[in-house]
């Protein structure tokens, strides 16, 4: 069996540095593999075409390649869709996209593998779909295992069960030989239906933090009768999916029409049991869904408005540039998985209040983003203040900022300038001499800008 629509991908990327996010990193190139599905539209993961600045594409025949662009990526569930000039498919019949896979189904992963410039087909079974980690986006969403090699630049390649794609490969198994993960056909569909129904290409959240219910005693508190089951919460990040209407301490019993087990578990499609976030792959951004509580032992419904997903320390980002603000020599930014990605093994070497954030931190009203001193640029103006760095804004003049908007406009309103950190440091600024400072630290340093284009025009509070 051929599969012509199987192409190579050859991407050129440049990342930004989150040590000194007024510069980027050299530029890298890496290959990929994709799938053609549309006229001049190919699939692919995400993850070979992030931070990309130059694509281009070649098919299995031909050893050509033809320029892309991105039409459209969803970096929370790993699938970009590119565009080429339709010459480039013409004769290629689209592969169309299966059902979702069942378990101990044969599959084949086609791809171009580093070793080699020809097209590689591994085969293997389906052995496992349930929610699982992606490694691009860090989000839990349904993933689909198969016991088939997945190596650098076999990824973004699709898995074929027959003619139809029912995956695309998107990471290997840690400490597991041959066996990887697949980004199944049903989330590839959502995607490419959004995209052409004029959706958010992204994957909602729920804001949710909670815990099971195994534990008898804890549901005989919570007045849960026997049969009755679902998730405690313990908490909710400010502004997401249902914060205005579920409360701490409720029963989350159901969602979208699925009952939750004690485990966090639902019965997904009526098929595979796995965690109850499952249900966000079938949902848009603004979609409303059902959700099924137990408030004090009283049964409650209500239709929920889904969100975007909400992070206090945001994940891994790509395709943008780095926020940050640079006054008197301090340079800050707000506190992001890139950032913390600047430490080797950053979760054992990094500080460890911002790891407890990254994993713990929940948004609230008062602050939906830690704004971080990163490092201080030493001139007079801020002498005596070089081992405060490394260290999250507690207050500004008092005032707890809220995001990194809001940090800027309460420095820059300053006539006195007084800057609290958690870790106990206690900066105070001449803004005015800070402010005629500026041109010559950025002259110094060889710095363009002060802050990053996001930030230029900070709305009013």
């Amino acid at each position: 069996m051929t599969y012509p629509q199987v192409v190579k991908i050859y991407a050129t990327c440049q990342q930004a540095s989150y040590e000194t996010p007024w510069q980027a990193h050299a530029p890298d190139t890496a290959t990929g593999s994709g799938v053609i599905v549309g006229n001049g539209e190919i699939l692919t993961g995400a993850h070979v075409v992030a931070d990309a600045t130059f694509i281009q594409v070649r098919r299995i025949e031909n050893p050509d390649k033809v320029v892309a662009r991105v039409k459209a990526v969803c970096h929370d569930c790993d699938l970009a869709l590119l565009a080429v000039d339709e010459s480039f498919t013409k004769g290629i019949r689209p592969a169309p996209i299966g059902d979702l896979p069942s378990l101990r189904d044969k599959v084949s992963v086609i791809g171009f593998p580093i070793g080699g410039d020809e097209v590689s087909i591994t085969e293997g079974v389906v052995s496992r779909v349930e929610v699982q980690q992606y490694s691009h986006s860090q989000r839990y969403l349904l993933a689909a295992t198969v016991d088939a090699a997945i190596n650098n630049g076999n990824s973004g390649g699709p898995v074929f069960k027959g003619r139809s794609i029912v995956g695309i490969a998107f990471q290997a198994l840690e400490d597991a030989q041959n066996i990887g993960e697949i980004v199944p056909s049903s989330l590839i569909r959502h995607f490419l239906d959004g995209i052409r129904g004029g959706k958010h290409a992204q994957i909602p959240g729920d804001g949710i933090v909670w815990m099971n219910l195994e534990n008898p005693f804890f549901r005989k508190q919570l007045k849960m009768k026997r049969g009755q089951s679902g998730v405690y919460i313990v908490d909710l990040d400010h502004a997401s999916s249902g914060a205005d209407l579920l409360n701490r301490g409720d029963v989350l019993t159901a969602v979208d029409g699925n009952p939750i087990a004690n485990n966090g578990t639902i019965l997904y499609h009526g098929r595979y049991r796995t965690m109850f976030e499952a249900f966000l792959c079938d949902h848009y951004i603004g979609d409303r869904v059902p959700v099924e509580i137990l408030r004090d032992g009283v049964p409650l419904t209500f239709d929920i408005t889904l969100t975007e997903q909400k992070d206090l320390v945001p994940r891994s980002q790509y395709d943008v540039l780095p926020t940050y603000f640079i006054f008197g020599g301090l340079v800050f930014q707000p506190l992001t998985r890139n950032y913390l990605e600047t430490w080797e093994s950053w979760y054992k070497n990094a500080p460890q209040a911002f790891v407890s954030s990254y994993y713990h931190g929940v948004v609230t009203e008062p602050r939906r983003e830690l704004v971080v001193l990163t490092r201080v640029l030493a001139h007079e103006v801020n002498i005596g203040y070089d081992g405060i760095f490394e260290e999250t804004v507690d207050r500004v003049n008092g005032e707890i900022p809220r995001d990194m908007r809001h940090f800027v406009q309460l420095v820059e309103g300053a006539k006195t300038l007084t800057i609290t950190t958690t870790d106990h440091g206690v900066l105070m600024l001449d803004a005015a001499a800070c402010r005629r400072a500026m041109p010559e630290i950025l002259e110094r340093y060889r710095i363009d800008r002060d802050r990053s284009m996001d930030l230029e025009r900070a709305p009013q509070a």
